[in-house]
């Protein structure tokens, strides 16, 4: 009995050794010590409350596919992130959509520093895309989440609008942004140009390393929404060369952040615990080529638009075409990247003190990619280099 007992706490001891490794080893390289970017990745002085939230749109289905039979609304299961200093605001409002297989855990990184810096996040599964849908993920259903977003902008303005709401005063309608990252980048596109889908409370979008090969220059032309693309240079999921690189011809008045050797999957917050891998696209790929099937493959037709609006349904499909997978940067120095580009976007447009937005703008256009090698910004019109 002694020795079995020895035994056990031998091996509980080496399992409690590999948790504390896993989670704390492989750490990222640290900003630069006394940088801009250092301190603005700190917290912000507000403290956080989240809370979850159950969005259920009665008046839009979601659609049967598969062995699904459908239903006759849309429920979507989100997350509300926010200062907790009731009646300091109102504050902007950024809505984050998750990836294809994804869940809204992805972007919980972002919430959470964003609300620390004076914003509302809000973020939903989405009901036939996220990693838990039913029969299977159904990469299609990306032309409903458009709808969705409005609907979740609607109910949280709606308790804003409310005195006895946790919410109440907080939203200010004029500052509404969307960011997403993979197919809730593209959701974010969507939502901001599409002639049909789009909402014209969307003041500013930033998408992560979301496809744009279907769209042209025709999509783009109105509304002038301003409009940032976050990618990777490897991106296996989402080619850098045909998504991100042509958006500064496509989008006027576009921004452009590049993260050398980021890949697609390390945006998305749980990628974190993938950083022991040469590259986690290898199991992002995994996911989405299981689920997937052959809806990328299937004649889409018309059901992202029409070339007269600006989209073009004979596109490549370049999904995890990439081999081998080169090695990529560390996930959480990526989601450092991240977080500091999302928020200078979103600040450059919503800060409420006009020179907090131009200190903003400056930091993303010359600041990050002085102090951090890996980044290089660039604008329709403009290039800034990265430093030495």
């Amino acid at each position: 009995m002694r020795r079995f007992m020895t035994v056990v706490a031998t091996v509980v001891a080496l399992l409690a050794l590999v948790a504390v490794v896993l989670s704390q080893g492989k750490q990222a390289q640290p900003l630069p010590e006394g940088s801009a970017s250092a301190e603005r990745l700190l917290p912000g002085p507000h403290r956080v409350h989240s809370h979850d939230e159950v969005f259920v749109d009665s008046s839009r289905e979601s659609q049967a596919h598969g062995e699904y039979a459908g239903d006759a609304s849309r429920t979507l299961n989100a997350t509300v992130w926010h200062p907790a200093d009731n009646g300091a605001g109102p504050y902007p409002l950024v809505v984050y959509s998750h990836g294809f297989s994804s869940t809204r855990e992805g972007g919980a990184y972002l919430g959470e520093h964003l609300a620390s810096h004076g914003f509302v996040v809000v973020s939903a599964d989405f009901p036939l895309t996220n990693m838990n849908a039913p029969d299977r993920p159904f990469v299609r259903d990306v032309v409903n989440q458009p709808g969705d977003i409005s609907f979740m902008i609607d109910t949280l303005l709606a308790q804003s609008a409310d005195s006895e709401h946790m919410l109440a005063g907080m939203l200010d309608d004029q500052r509404i942004g969307a960011t997403g990252i993979s197919l809730g980048g593209m959701t974010s596109t969507l939502v901001a140009f599409h002639p049909d889908l789009r909402d014209a409370r969307i003041a500013a979008a930033l998408s992560i390393a979301g496809p744009t090969a279907q769209f042209t220059e025709v999509f783009f032309e109105e509304p002038r929404v301003p409009f940032l693309m976050l990618a990777g240079d490897i991106d296996a999921l989402v080619p850098y060369k045909s998504n991100a690189a042509p958006v500064l011809d496509k989008v006027p008045g576009s921004q452009l952040v590049t993260v050398i050797n980021a890949s697609h999957t390390g945006f998305s917050g749980p990628a974190a615990s993938l950083r022991w891998m040469d590259n986690p696209d290898a199991l992002g790929c995994y996911i989405v080529n299981q689920n997937i099937e052959n809806d990328v493959d299937e004649d889409w037709g018309e059901l992202l638009g029409t070339p007269e609006q600006g989209v073009d349904n004979n596109f490549e499909n370049e999904l995890c075409l990439l081999d081998p997978l080169p090695e990529a940067m560390n996930p959480l120095r990526q989601q450092m990247v991240t977080a500091l580009v999302v928020r200078a976007f979103f600040e450059s447009h919503f800060a409420a003190d006009p020179a907090a937005r131009a200190a903003a703008q400056v930091f993303l256009s010359e600041t990050l990619a002085a102090e951090l090698a890996e980044v290089e910004y660039a604008a329709a019109g403009a290039f800034i280099a990265v430093a030495p």
